[in-house]
C-alpha cells in the first residue's frame, strides 16, 4: 500500500510539473515570437525566457526519481 501510494505520488510530480511546463511554455513562447515578429534583436532573450520553464520538468523528473528510488525502503 505504501509503495502505490509513492507510486502515484511520483507520477503525479512528473505529470503535473509536465503540465505547468507546458502551459507557462506556451504563454511566454507566444508572448517571445510576438516580440521577435515586432523586433527580430528578441531572439536570444526570447529563446532563454522559453527554455526556462524546462527546469520545472527537470525539477519534477528528479522528484519522480527521488521518489521511486524511495520505493524499495516499503516494498514488502
Amino acid at each position: 500500500m505504501d509503495a502505490g501510494m509513492i507510486a502515484i505520488g511520483a507520477g503525479l510530480a512528473v505529470g503535473i510539473a509536465g503540465l505547468a511546463s507546458a502551459w507557462a511554455e506556451k504563454e511566454i513562447g507566444s508572448a517571445a515570437i510576438g516580440a521577435m515578429a515586432e523586433d527580430e534583436k528578441l531572439f536570444g532573450k526570447g529563446l532563454i525566457l522559453t527554455v526556462i520553464p524546462e527546469t520545472i520538468v527537470i525539477f519534477g523528473l528528479v522528484m519522480g526519481i527521488l521518489l521511486w528510488t524511495s520505493m524499495g525502503q516499503f516494498a514488502p
